[in-house]
């Protein structure tokens, strides 16, 4: 869609600009569960945001983390994750982004995420390719998971029965190495640009993958469900890999 990306990208900055500025200062901290915990940061990002998108696109609707749903009359809905990574924010801890992705009628078009710590800006259209500030990227070419650097993300609530306890022992011993930074959309990006070969993680939101969904396909990696069926930012389980260990992944996540 014409100037959409322009618009996602200015407002990812200016966003991802204000949340760098705010690391270390003082701020307000709520919890929406246990371990799930929600600032003004986040909910002043997301106005930033929203403000741009709306001024520039009123027509749209818009799916964000930290506020009610917004319809509009068009086939185009924005989803945002104003700030993904709240707790690694809230610690200082350098990673955390912002995620803003576009889709039309339930596909996923155009995808924006920028870290503003490392000013790294990844996004994508669909057909047009994957970019890390202005250069293409790819997935890794890493062929077995032996050798495969992984990723992954623990839901909120984790409990010693979970799935993911289980998922993480059966990867950790058949790859070469785990870790689990807290941003499930760099994550995504990572895989993307080949700096993970492979990311995994239950109960997502749409907000979580909606624009590193794209940016990892886009750069000839594949996403899918556990099963390896198709999957949505409306799907919960998300595995995205740079495809030559897509499968047996789905074989170690299947035990």
């Amino acid at each position: 869609m014409k100037n959409a990306k322009r618009i996602a990208i200015e407002a990812a900055l200016k966003s991802g600009r204000f949340i760098k500025e705010s690391v270390g200062k003082a701020y307000n901290v709520s919890y929406k569960g246990r371990d799930n915990i929600v600032t003004d940061i986040d909910k002043r990002s997301e106005k930033m945001i929203i403000d741009k998108i709306s001024s520039a696109f009123p027509e749209h609707s818009i799916l964000s983390e930290e506020s009610s749903p917004r319809s509009g009359t068009s086939p185009y809905r924005w989803i945002i994750d104003p700030l993904d990574g709240t707790t690694n924010f809230a610690h200082a801890f350098p990673f955390f982004c912002v995620s803003i992705g576009l889709e039309r009628s339930g596909v996923i078009e155009m995808g924006v995420v920028y870290d503003p710590m490392r000013d790294e800006l990844f996004h994508a259209e669909a057909g047009k390719g994957s970019y890390l500030n202005k250069k293409r990227i790819f997935v890794s070419k890493v062929r077995k998971i032996s050798e495969a650097f992984l990723a992954t993300g623990f839901s909120y609530g984790i409990t010693s029965k979970d799935r993911n306890i289980k998922h993480f022992r059966n990867l950790l011993i058949r790859s070469l190495a785990i870790r689990r930074a807290g941003s499930a959309a760099l994550d995504l990006c990572y895989v993307a640009c080949g700096r993970f070969d492979g990311f995994w993680e239950m109960n997502l939101h749409p907000w979580d993958s909606a624009a590193g969904l794209l940016i990892v396909r886009e750069a000839s990696g594949r996403v899918t469900k556990f099963d390896g069926s198709n999957y949505t930012p409306y799907d919960k389980d998300i595995l995205a890999t740079n495809g030559f260990i897509h499968n047996e992944m789905i074989k170690a996540l299947s035990k």
